[in-house]
Order: structure tokens, then C-alpha cells, then sequence
């Protein structure tokens, strides 16, 4: 399964608007067929805080269904399957709590995302439980990963767990090419309705 990105449709009048974030029939028929099973929601008060690169490891491997509800992020997936062309590639683009942009990101990815307003607060499904004995992660600023972060300052602020992180290059994927592109092409773009 590809990463995706879906523009949910707002039903706008004087009061506000309406969306529809999530709808497990509409989803699964543009493929996405993760079971969601928890929800989180973070709040990063500040810009340049950054949360990531985050994954979990079989047999507790997470897809997430990202959104922006508040404020500006950088949303960043890392292509972790082991034989995968993309392997060690990045895809990167801003989310904000505006666009009604969502992101999904199947199994296989580290994610992480970098607060750019005050702020800004994520709200994501995950397709298993949180299991510590499983949890992963790679360095922010790994070279060898050479991700463009639209940083204001040389570092972020980051958890003592973020900043501990091993290298790509220390890093033995669990995870396996399953033959699916990184991304779609200029389709990959579509629209969820009710």
C-alpha cells in the first residue's frame, strides 16, 4: 500500500462547516483497509518541535491516518521496507488544521512531523495498539536520510527519547518491500466525501 493523501470535502455555511474525517467504507474502496483501533492527539505549544521519526515494529506495526487540526506541521514518512526501491526516501508536505488534507501512512514507514505555528495540535488513527516492546525510531537528522526540514534554527526541540534515536545506518528493517510504489503519481491526490 502506497502512502496516500486524501482532501476530505467541507460543507460550508454561516455557521462554519462541516467534514467527514474518516469513513471505513468510503476509504476502503480507494484501498485503504487498515482496522483503526486508537486515536492520538498531540499538541506541540511551540514551532520547532518535532516529533519522530516514529514507527512499531510486527507484530504490532502501525498505519496511521494523519490530519492537522489546529495550526501548521511538516508531516514526514520515511520508506523503512527492506528491498524496496524507495528504501531510505522520504516524502515530506505541510499539513495545516485549513486544507482538510489528511495523510495515510501504511505499515513499513517512519513518520514523524515538525510543529511550524503555535500551537499546533495532530490528530492520527493507528491501525494497532501502542506496544512499547515494539516501538522503533530513527534520528531526525540523519544524514543518510538527508530530510529537508523547514527548521528556523539549527536544532528542534525534542523528547530525551527523540534525541537517542540510532542512525539509518545502525538500522535492520523489520519490515518487507510488499511490491507497492512509495507514492502514486499525480492521482494519489483524491477527494473523500460522505
Amino acid at each position: 500500500m502506497p502512502i496516500r493523501l486524501i482532501k476530505t470535502k467541507r460543507f460550508v455555511d454561516e455557521r462554519g462547516w462541516f467534514s467527514e474525517t474518516y469513513n471505513r467504507h468510503t476509504y476502503g474502496l480507494l484501498g485503504i483497509e487498515a482496522a483503526f483501533c486508537q486515536d492520538n492527539h498531540s499538541l506541540s505549544r511551540m514551532p520547532g518541535v518535532l516529533r519522530g521519526l516514529h514507527f512499531q515494529r510486527p507484530p504490532h506495526a502501525q498505519a496511521k491516518l494523519i490530519r492537522c487540526t489546529r495550526g501548521r506541521v511538516w508531516d514526514v514518512a520515511v520508506d523503512i521496507r527492506s528491498g524496496s526501491p524507495t528504501y531510505g526516501k522520504w516524502a515530506g508536505l505541510e499539513l495545516d488544521a485549513k486544507s482538510g488534507l489528511e495523510i495515510f501512512v501504511p505499515v513499513g514507514y517512519a513518520h514523524g512531523f515538525l510543529a511550524l505555528e503555535p500551537d499546533s495540535e495532530v490528530e492520527y488513527k493507528v491501525s494497532a495498539y501502542y506496544a512499547p516492546e515494539c516501538e522503533g525510531g530513527l534520528m531526525w537528522n540523519d544524514p543518510d536520510l538527508a530530510i529537508k526540514w523547514p527548521l528556523n534554527s539549527d536544532s528542534p526541540s525534542l523528547s530525551p527519547k527523540d534525541a537517542a534515536l540510532p542512525y539509518f545506518a545502525d538500522f535492520t528493517s523489520p519490515f518487507a518491500y510488499d511490491g507497492s510504489p512509495m507514492l502514486l503519481p499525480d492521482a494519489d491526490l483524491f477527494e473523500s466525501s460522505p
